[in-house]
């Protein structure tokens, strides 16, 4: 038997977001990790309120809350990959560890810094997106994670053996398309 995971990798506009963007000159400049194919719970490194750019954290996301409704334009490419039912278990317990636990954890502003300028940093427990998706799936011995770059960006994501597409477009339309297949007929 099998499971599947899903990683999400998103533009939501935020002014960090099209700064990163211009420095990177890449598509999308957020990832995110999901055990559930309708996105509802969400796992990453971002903005622990959505109003305020500068207090970062462990964060659980949804497209109903948080940064993503805030900014409802938000474009998502959704990938998914298939696990065993061990390496999903496994990847559950931690974030839920993670989530009981998230006041332990903190955004990697310094590293996300150097990473601008190709320098990789690492803190114990200190996190940006994109390395916190890279360093779940590496732990969870997913294939190809651990041959992804150093200072792994969003886009760095597509290139993973396993991965399948699943979504190309705006996260609303996807959320909105799984609330509408569970409305009664």
């Amino acid at each position: 038997m099998s499971k599947t995971i899903y990683i999400v990798i998103s533009q939501t506009g935020t002014a960090l977001s099209r700064i990163l963007k211009f420095i990177t000159g890449a598509k999308y400049n957020h990832a995110s990790l999901s055990l559930v194919p309708d996105l509802e719970t969400m796992y990453s490194f971002g903005r622990l309120h959505p109003y305020n750019p500068v207090h970062g954290g462990f964060v659980e996301e949804s497209p109903h809350s948080g940064t993503f409704k805030r900014f409802r334009n938000t474009k998502v490419t959704v990938l998914s990959i298939a696990v065993t039912d061990e390496q999903y278990e496994a990847l559950k317990e931690k974030l839920e560890s993670m989530l009981e636990n998230k006041d332990r954890y903190h955004y990697n502003y310094v590293g996300l810094f150097l990473a601008g300028v190709k320098i990789p940093y690492r803190q114990r427990r200190c996190y940006y997106c994109s390395e916190f998706v890279k360093e779940m799936l590496v732990r969870h011995g997913i294939r190809g994670a651990d041959q992804l770059a150093s200072i792994v960006e969003p886009m760095h994501f597509l290139q993973l053996p396993d991965a399948n597409y699943v979504y190309c477009g705006k996260l609303r339309d996807f959320a909105k398309k799984f609330e509408d297949e569970s409305e009664p007929s």
